[in-house]
Formats: C-alpha cells, structure tokens, sequence
C-alpha cells in the first residue's frame, strides 16, 4: 500500500524528470481500465499500447480523454519514441517494438497468456525495462525464472497490486510484520463457483460486463481461484490444505472459527494454508487469519474487538484489479521494488482438469474455454501425480481418452515443446529433479 506521500513524489518526480511513462501489452477490459486509470493519476502517464485489435487500443485512449489528433499508430520503436516525446500516445501492434522504445521506463503485461507473456517479459527485460504482471498465469508458470532474469538485468520483476494475491500480500506483509503467526491466508470468490462452466454460456453475460466470455469463464470455473492462491502460496509457502482447497461458505464474520486447525473446531489439517470463501460478505475483498503467541495481545485484540479469538481475521474489503495496477509500475520506477514476487522454491502448482470427456489426440484450448479447468495442489501433491502445469496445458495433445474430472498428467497429455514456456518450465522441473518423465 502506497505510503501518504506517494503522489507528492511522483508529482514532484515528474517536475525533475517527467512522468513515469508506462507502456502496456494488452487493452482488453483491464487493460482499458489501467489507461483510463492513469490519466487521472498525477506523475503517471500511457505512452504506449501494443494491442494485436488496434481500434481497441485507440478506443480505450479515446475513453482516458485523449483527443484523436494526440493517437498515433506507430510501429517501430524509433516511432514510439516519437510520439512520446511529441506528447501523444503511440498505438501498436508490435509487442517487440513497444519493449524495445525508448522513452519508457516500465510495462503493463495484461495478456493473460502464459507462452505469451513469457516472450513479452523476456524482451521488455532484456530492453532494461521494469515489468509488470498482470499475467497471473504466466507468473506460477515460471515467475520464478523470470524473476531472476530480471535480477540480472538490474531491472524489476513483479506481481501487480489490485490483483487479489498483491492485495492479499498487504495484508500478510503487515501481519509477519507485528509477529502475528499466519493460519490462513485468501480471498472471498467473485462469482458463483461452476466448475462446468462454459463460454457459450456466458456470452451474454460477458457482453453486459464488457469481458471477453473466455475470460469470464476462467473466474466462474474455479480457474483464475486456483491460479491466485497458487501465486500466493509460491511468494509465501504458505500451501493448499487439500486438492482444490476447500472453498467454504463461511461468512466474513465466521472466517476465524472456520478457516483454523480441526482440534480448535475448524477445517484445516494444518496451519499455514492458502483458501477461498464462497460466504456472504466475504467476495470482493481478501483476508489473512491469524493468532498471537502472547496473552497479553490476545486481551488486546479482543478488547479492540477484532474478534473473540484465538484466531483473527484482517480483512481488506476490495481489491481493485486493473485500478491499482498503475502503483506497482510506479514502486518499480521510483523505489525500485517489487510489490509481490515468487519464492525461489515454489510449495504449490495450479494444474488442470478436464472440464468435459476428451478424446485421443485432441489438441487443447486457453484456459477459460471447454477442455479444462485449474485445480490447486501442493507442489509435492502435483509431482507424485505427475500432473502438468495449467500454464502447459494449452495446445497439449491428448494422448488417451480422459473423463471429466480426471487430472492431465504428462502420462496423458504432451504438452506443445515449441513453446518458449514448456521448454523453459521443463529446464526448471529438471534442475529441481522435479516431473522428470519419460516425456521430458
């Protein structure tokens, strides 16, 4: 969370140097919200949007109050450049070209994509640019490796504040910080949890909330769950308690009794967990359970009516995603720091299940779309099951017919080598002695 003196050093920030100049990969839903978003915020500016549909690109600067005459298309990075200095806002198709202009000092990656953003990520780093993750998916793929190549760039590598798992880190910051042990640590789920779920059948709902229908079936099915509290437990170590977590209905107000150890009348197996609530007054915002080691602040914390104890909920009602994500570009440039990253050793995986019966040689589609769904584990769950990464799993081929339900596995499926983040996830899963099968 910024501190009360953010915005008087990015204003004062772009007195002495000009403002923070963001370019951005992507303008879809968030990524419209992220340049309406910075053109009201003081010391920050878009100087660029790559987005393979141009005309949206030139919409969302339009909506951010950008006069036509002050878009430009440019697809090179010396054009960039240009119509950055000319004050204008430079449209592109060409990621390539946005990570290599000069004139910016940090990048958005709103794609979504994991092979994608890996190549994205890659380049901007190698272009001396901070980048900025939005790209979830990518992150619990390899974030890990990225993080380091961004170490030996000089450069920063992060997660994006107003995404559920940053947000969450606030609030688990915070309390490591006072010395409160962590018991559990999540969010309240958005939407009603359908792990059929297809876009077909939120089309019309998709539409109405301005969201691709594929994107939206990525939250309805359990997917970007999965995906969120796997980014969370991989910066923490904090793990999944069982397969797929447990995702109760407890309340806001039942959180603390319900989301602690069995022997003190919760569901836990253990302390140190990542989860999701699906109870009333839980969604949109995210939460970390806690407990004190020491009487005396066990009576203060009762006495400030946090709750009845043992246990605690700190609580931060919203996150808001795409609107907050303009900070950590920020924090990158002026301080230099990461607002979330992965640990060097991950503890969980976000893996994939078939949403529908597949058959032999199928080739698999996004994540969002009908074949499959994520499914959060335990690192050491997902090696002895020799389960593939949900980052891998688009354009695997099915090598068996598999019911729904049933987990990809590298003994089922063969994930699509021609992609830079199968070649590089599998260089990670070897050094670490980890999935090593007879198909890596």
């Amino acid at each position: 969370m910024p501190h009360p003196q953010f915005a008087a050093e990015l204003i004062e920030r772009a007195k002495e140097k000009g403002p923070v100049t963001i370019g951005l990969a992507g303008a879809g839903q968030m990524g419209t919200d992220i340049v309406v978003q910075v053109a009201q915020m003081p010391g920050l500016r878009i100087g660029a949007i790559s987005e393979v549909r141009p005309q949206a690109a030139i919409d969302a600067a339009l909506l951010a109050g950008f006069d036509r005459s002050e878009i430009v298309t440019a697809n090179s990075p010396v054009a960039i450049e240009a119509a950055i200095e000319a004050g204008k806002i430079a449209i592109t198709e060409d990621l390539q070209a946005l990570a290599a202009a000069g004139r910016i000092d940090a990048i958005i990656d709103a794609t979504g994509n994991p092979n994608i953003g890996t190549l994205f990520a890659l380049d901007v780093m190698r272009n001396g640019k901070h980048i900025v993750m939005l790209n979830v998916e990518a992150d619990i793929t390899i974030g890990r490796f990225l993080k380091e190549e961004a170490r030996k760039a000089g450069v920063v590598y992060t997660g994006a504040a107003g995404d559920e798992p940053a947000c969450t880190m606030e609030i688990i910051g915070f309390a490591q910080s006072l010395g409160f042990e962590i018991v559990a640590a999540g969010k309240g789920k958005n939407n009603p949890l359908k792990l059929d779920a297809m876009p077909a059948d939120y089309q019309r709902e998709a539409e109405e909330r301005n969201m691709n229908a594929r994107m939206l079936v990525e939250f309805v099915d359990g997917s970007k769950t999965a995906i969120e509290m796997v980014a969370i437990a991989n910066a923490t170590g904090l793990v999944p308690d069982v397969p797929g977590m447990h995702g109760p209905t407890a309340t806001l107000q039942q959180l603390a009794s319900v989301l602690c150890p069995k022997e003190d009348g919760g569901i836990l197996n253990r302390k140190g967990v990542v989860d999701y609530s699906i109870g009333k007054g839980v969604a949109p915002g995210v939460f970390c359970i806690i407990k004190t080691r020491h009487p005396r602040i066990l009576e203060r914390m009762i006495d400030l009516k946090v709750g009845k104890g043992p246990y605690f909920t700190l609580y931060r009602p919203y996150h808001l995603t795409s609107l907050e994500v303009p900070l950590s570009a920020a924090r990158a440039v002026l301080y230099k720091r990461a607002d979330m990253q992965p640990l060097d050793h991950p503890v969980a995986e976000a893996v994939a299940v078939a949403k529908r019966p597949l058959a032999a040689n199928e080739t698999l589609g996004m994540i969002g779309e009908t074949d499959y769904r994520g499914h959060a584990m335990t690192w050491e769950d997902a090696r002895r099951s020799g389960a593939i990464p949900i980052g891998l799993a688009e354009r695997a081929k099915v090598m068996r017919p598999l019911k729904a339900g049933e987990l990809l596995t590298y003994d089922n499926c063969v994930p699509d080598d021609s992609m830079v983040v199968t070649q590089i996830r599998r260089r990670l899963d070897q050094s670490d002695g980890r999935f090593v099968t007879d198909a890596a």
